[in-house]
């Protein structure tokens, strides 16, 4: 790890931040707050690249503020992992820039969405670049505020019965959060993650039974907030109400930080003395895959059929971390990229289909298939990637990890796996044959509404970012084998 060229981690966190200050001031003017939100989300994607770039160029940065050293200053860092997912970050936040100005009313412009969508994607790259526990509690917190916000920023019954369920289990998980985060320091004290991690396998601090509760507190923290059997609640009551950019935008991102806080804090941290919950990690991962998956079976609104397959996909990504070698968290993280793409993408199709199909009650619309074709073709491309189709990205994805999981002789969760594969393309059948194939609704009169290029160019971008991923998967496994060594390894303190 060096510090040398720290220029990309500093501003990929000061940036966001420095954004949605910006938006404050801009308040009242619209035109200059939608052109603020291209050309700073435009730069944060940049940044993240740049990031990227530098990390895989020069190995992981890190970066201490205040003038204090780790563990006892605040550090930031980013390896190969922290560094793809602010990457990713910066794309997602400007495609969701680019959709907002289709979708989101001038009444919830002038009400601070754009300041609140800045500071959302401050919290989501603060919580992947922090190299400790409190200040990844602070992070959530920063995201849970802002995500509250726009949920309820459209102020109609649904979207404020939709954010107070979201934000009263995840205020709960926080506060377990936060007593984790006193018990670590009290067995250990220290909060860093690598410092964690050393004094663990040094058999340093109390440890024992003060680490294993900690680890136990914090595991149902992020399991809440990645949406985990059974603790997935708020989730599905919650992101088919806000505008469908703030939906998009929310799929794609916020249950992502909770799996990667499980992949940082029990692969990394707690590695030595979270081998006890890794069963358990295994079954309720199988759980959650198959719940989400019949949940989703079961609905006929289109964003909460999406919503529930991020529950099922949820438990691919943890039950990667539940085998524990680096080729099943290389497909688990694999998967989470892909997972961002498609469906921050599928959310933006469902805008589509309530735009020009008359709704997402799929029993209300049909035959797009011949009315939007484009639309259709996008949305196949997602869809059948999750369902795990070859050759489209989800399929390596899964093909890895069911590989894997088989070399580790786990024949049932194998079998999980593609059956869930199975209901997945059930689902994704039955938004295809209700809003694309069958014919319109006789005798029902569907309002049109007008789609253009702001709706268009992000689900062009996702789309072709999920077809390379597919034809090129290997180059992107290379990257993804680093980061699961990384995460996986015993960190040494610089």
């Amino acid at each position: 790890m060096n510090t040398m060229s720290t220029s990309p981690l500093i501003l990929a966190v000061v940036l966001p931040l420095i954004a949605a200050v910006t938006q404050i001031l801009l308040t009242g003017h619209s035109r200059a707050q939608r052109a603020a939100t291209v050309v700073f989300s435009a730069l944060v994607m940049a940044t993240g690249v740049w990031l990227l770039l530098a990390v895989r160029g020069g190995g992981p940065l890190f970066v201490d503020f205040g003038g204090w050293d780790a563990p006892v200053g605040i550090r930031f860092q980013a390896d190969m992992l922290s560094a793809v997912m602010v990457a990713v970050t910066g794309l997602i936040a400007f495609c969701g820039a680019v959709h907002s100005f289709a979708e989101v009313p001038h009444g919830q412009e002038r009400r601070g969405f754009h300041s609140l969508f800045f500071f959302l994607i401050f919290g989501v790259t603060g919580a992947f670049l922090t190299a400790d526990l409190f200040n990844l509690y602070v992070w959530f917190e920063v995201m849970l505020l802002a995500s509250f916000v726009l949920l309820a920023l459209g102020g109609g019954r649904k979207a404020i019965e939709g954010a107070v369920k979201y934000v009263t289990l995840n205020i709960a998980a926080s506060l377990v959060f936060l007593v984790g985060i006193g018990v670590v320091y009290g067995s250990l004290g220290t909060l860093n993650f690598e410092d964690i991690a050393q004094r663990i396998a040094a058999g340093g601090g109390e440890g024992g039974a003060g680490v294993r509760a900690a680890a136990v507190l914090l595991m149902l923290a992020f399991g809440v907030k990645a949406g985990l059997f059974p603790l997935y609640a708020w989730l599905p009551s919650s992101y088919h109400t806000p505008s469908h950019t703030v939906s998009a935008v929310f799929a794609g991102l916020l249950t992502k930080v909770g799996v990667y806080s499980l992949f940082r804090v029990m692969g990394t941290a707690f590695a030595s003395e979270a081998d006890f919950l890794m069963p358990l990690l295994f079954w309720v991962s199988l759980l959650t895959m198959v719940i989400g998956g019949v949940g989703a079976a079961c609905q006929v609104h289109t964003r909460r059929i999406l919503s529930f397959h991020i529950i099922s996909q949820i438990g691919y990504m943890t039950f990667a971390l539940s085998l524990g070698t680096v080729e099943a968290l290389a497909a688990g993280i694999f998967f989470v990229i892909f997972n961002i793409f498609a469906k921050t993408n599928l959310f933006f199709a469902a805008s589509v289909i309530d735009r020009i199909g008359g709704g997402e009650n799929l029993k209300h619309t049909g035959g797009l298939y011949r009315t939007a074709p484009w639309l259709s073709v996008l949305f196949l491309i997602s869809a059948l990637g999750l369902a795990g189709i070859p050759p489209l990205s989800g399929f390596w994805g899964k093909f890895a990890l069911i590989r894997e999981t088989l070399v580790l002789g786990h024949g049932f969760g194998a079998f999980v796996l593609l059956a869930t594969g199975m209901i997945t393309l059930f689902s994704m059948t039955k938004i295809w044959a209700e809003a694309f194939w069958k014919e319109p609704p006789e005798g029902e009169a569907i309002e049109k509404r007008p789609v253009g290029p702001a709706h268009v160019v992000p689900m062009v971008v996702l789309a072709a970012g999920t077809v390379v991923l597919g034809l090129y998967p290997e180059p992107f496994f290379e990257i993804f084998r680093t980061a699961a060594e990384q995460i996986l390894q015993t960190p040494t303190m610089p």
